[in-house]
């Protein structure tokens, strides 16, 4: 779908948009995704970059993958939809799609990532407690799982590395408590996020 964007300088142009994405059949993609290049466009005029969100469908088969994500700009109106029982899980905002696409890509579980980004949040704002600060995962190493966390330092990440077997436990608590409420209180509906922690009670 053709959307018209205006840059800062004035130019308006038309982009076009998939609305649905298979990244099995597109792995380029998949690619760009992965390294921060997706849905970039440059003016034609000031030759400004720019990285529009848009609502967009991912669907990836052979993960088992079928996600919706919605603009940054929608967090609000999807907190206030009416409940639904849709099997599409729901991704809000660019960076978090990114993030969701490695931690699926390297095979781990979504709900143990979201439990890690929980702690090392709640940790880091004991230590930081006026700052806003966000948790990323960043993908395996020899030593662990690596996230990154920003908003501690301006301009600066903050690099954890948590070690393989707190995964492995965590993962073995979540199988055995699915429902225990460290790990459904990450859940709102089809949006799986240690956002949803920290949403406004209006939006609760």
């Amino acid at each position: 779908m053709k959307h018209n964007f205006k840059c800062f300088c004035g130019r308006s142009f038309t982009v076009d948009i998939e609305e649905k994405i298979n990244l099995d059949e597109s792995p380029d993609q998949l690619e760009k995704i992965c390294d921060g290049s997706f849905m970039s466009f440059n003016c034609p005029d000031c030759d400004k970059r720019h990285k529009p969100e848009y609502s967009i469908m991912l669907e990836w088969k052979s993960k088992k993958l079928n996600l919706e994500v919605l603009p940054e700009l929608e967090r609000g109106e999807f907190y206030r939809r009416k409940k639904d029982k849709s099997s599409v899980e729901t991704i809000i905002g660019y960076p978090e799609m990114a993030d969701r696409i490695a931690v699926i890509k390297d095979d781990l579980e979504p709900v143990v990532i979201e439990t890690l980004k929980s702690y090392m949040l709640a940790k880091a704002e004991e230590n930081y407690p006026d700052k806003d600060i966000n948790a990323w995962y960043i993908g395996k190493t020899p030593n662990g799982i690596e996230f990154h966390l920003d908003g501690i330092k301006q301009d600066e990440v903050a690099v954890m590395v948590i070690p393989g077997e707190v995964y492995e436990n965590t993962l073995a608590d979540f199988k055995k408590r699915p429902k225990n409420e460290t790990f459904t209180s990450l859940r709102c509906r089809t949006y799986l996020s240690v956002q949803n922690l920290y949403r406004p009670d209006a939006l609760k």
